[in-house]
């Protein structure tokens, strides 16, 4: 009986260990308001507004980035540092990215402990981490960091060291989940969805730049190279002498003496003429726009003669061009290598058989941001992979297929209506170049084009490319001495209509202004260049 008991409470006991083991070292889910358990700092450079906030389609709560162009900074002290030295342990957020990322951070910093007297307050971007991890994306910039700081034990002195070729950031504006998983074995893995995108090892030098372990040797610094070091492989040769023979001054191609004109060519006939369809615009004024020319044609003449104009004879490569006399090359006598200093003991190597990791004290968010909707949730530290998958399943995994799902559906919608995001901004864009003041005498057959389009969605980059290849075509005529463009026709001018009544109610005040702007458009007419000062 007395051994049943003990056998009983040694399974309880084990139980109740297995299941405080598998408890998160620290989880945040904002299902609750942040303040008083997250700190914001206080610096003056930090005028970003933290905000609990629902995740958008969603009754989840998060912590908002709340506007654009801002620093923001927050910060929460754990209850009992996280060592890294001993076991697995799990780094794991999610972030949403409301209204896509341009440009700015949503990554944390994960805080080793400061000294005495440290303030959470005075939180900021100088404050030492041990290590960052999360997304990051501005102009060239677009990678998951992962930024481990480890002090070398021979210097005192902390360094950062990088993962390289990290993950890119999801180019959408869904749930995502990010995952660092640290084994004991200096393995890390990094995460996204759940999905293993990276793997590497703290100490490899292949995965850390710089590495973690200094080289054994270092170039002396103070070593200088010889004067008289040559490191010339190749040297020209002092006894060569050019040739009586060679011409430095006959040209590379001489006038092909045998060449005939073909017979047909047009000699009197220009290569272009004026468009006998074209006429003066009526409000044209020769004292400020100019002598009206009209915009020149190909010559149909000369598309089926061989040729139009003056007949010249054509270039051939002259044989007896030999180009500027150069002595050959031959191996220098004198020839020691490119000069290296000489390799001396770096006073900087240690080695290490796992590094050295600052405890995690606290878990910061201290980012610079010109997008606002950044949604940080489930923010999760734990020693047992089989919770933060849990944790992923649980809250991650329902959000992210009702967002697909409802991402899928605006596709189609978008689809049905003829145009998607990417197709309207390519025809904005087209209806803009069709503006431009040299398309003038193409810009009625431009836009016939673009409407096309618009009503076919599925030629876009056929239209696209077709009005690219007349845009610049043209500016090579231009540019060139081509066909000049034809002379702008001034947009016909619309009566202008009685202006509305001002009516109560938001946005009034701004329809207003901008009918305003139309009017000034369409009775404003652009004066002309005179073809003198082109």
């Amino acid at each position: 009986m007395m051994g049943g008991r003990a056998l009983l409470l040694l399974l309880v006991s084990a139980l109740l260990v297995q299941i405080r083991a598998s408890d998160p070292l620290l989880y945040e889910s904002f299902d609750e308001d942040f303040e008083g358990r997250w700190v914001v700092s206080k610096k003056d450079e930090y005028q970003g507004v933290w905000k609990r906030a629902k995740s958008d389609g969603h009754e989840d709560y998060g912590l908002l980035v709340s506007e654009k162009a801002r620093k923001y900074a927050i910060i929460k002290e754990l209850e009992e540092p996280v060592t890294l030295k001993d076991g697995t342990v799990v780094l794991q957020f999610e972030v949403r990215l409301q209204n896509g990322l341009e440009c700015g951070g949503a990554y944390i910093k994960y805080i080793r402990p400061q000294e005495a007297g440290w303030d959470a307050k005075e939180f900021d971007n100088e404050t030492p981490y041990t290590i960052m991890f999360g997304p990051d994306k501005c102009g060239s910039t677009n990678k998951v960091h992962f930024i481990l700081k480890h002090k070398n034990p021979k210097t005192g002195k902390y360094v950062e060291h990088h993962l390289k070729f990290p993950p890119s950031v999801p180019y959408d504006k869904l749930s995502h989940v990010y995952t660092a998983i640290m084994k004991p074995d200096n393995e890390v893995r990094i995460l996204i969805d759940g999905e293993e995108k990276k793997k590497a090892n703290f100490l490899s030098a292949d995965d850390f730049e710089p590495a973690l372990i200094p080289s054994k040797t270092i170039p002396d610094p103070d070593d200088k190279k010889p004067e008289d070091w040559d490191e010339r492989a190749k040297i020209p040769d002092p006894n060569a002498v050019k040739p009586d023979d060679w011409d430095e001054d006959a040209p590379m191609e001489i006038e092909d003496v045998e060449a005939t004109k073909p017979e047909g060519w047009l000699d009197d006939e220009p290569e272009e003429i004026d468009d006998p369809e074209a006429s003066k615009p009526e409000d044209w004024d020769d004292e400020e726009d100019g002598e009206w020319e009209a915009p020149k044609i190909d010559n149909p003449k000369c598309e089926e003669a061989p040729g139009c104009g003056e007949w010249k004879r054509p270039m051939k490569q002259n044989p007896a061009y030999k180009g500027k006399w150069h002595a050959p090359l031959i191996d220098n006598p004198n020839y020691k290598g490119i000069w290296k200093p000489q390799e001396i003991p770096n006073p900087e190597y240690f080695e290490l058989d796992k590094p050295d990791f600052d405890p995690i004290a606290a878990v910061g968010i201290e980012i610079w941001t010109m997008q606002d909707g950044i949604l940080f949730d489930n923010i999760l530290i734990a020693d047992d992979e089989k919770v933060a998958t849990f944790i992923l399943e649980k809250t991650w995994k329902p959000k992210y297929e009702v967002e697909k799902e409802k991402e899928k559906a605006e596709e189609a919608a978008a689809a049905a209506d003829g145009l998607s995001e990417f197709q309207k901004k390519v025809f904005d864009i087209l209806y803009k170049i069709a503006d431009v003041r040299f398309l003038a005498p193409y810009k009625t057959k431009i836009i016939d084009v673009i409407e096309k389009g618009e009503k076919q969605p599925n030629i876009t980059i056929g239209i696209l490319v077709s009005v690219v290849v007349v845009f610049v075509t043209v500016l090579f005529r231009i540019l060139f001495g081509g066909k000049k463009p034809a002379a702008p026709v001034k947009p016909v001018v619309e009566a202008k209509k009685p202006k509305a009544t001002e009516t109560d109610g938001a946005g009034s005040s701004g329809d207003k202004v901008e009918k305003e702007e139309d009017e000034k458009e369409e009775t404003a007419a652009p004066r002309r260049r005179s073809r003198r000062e082109t």
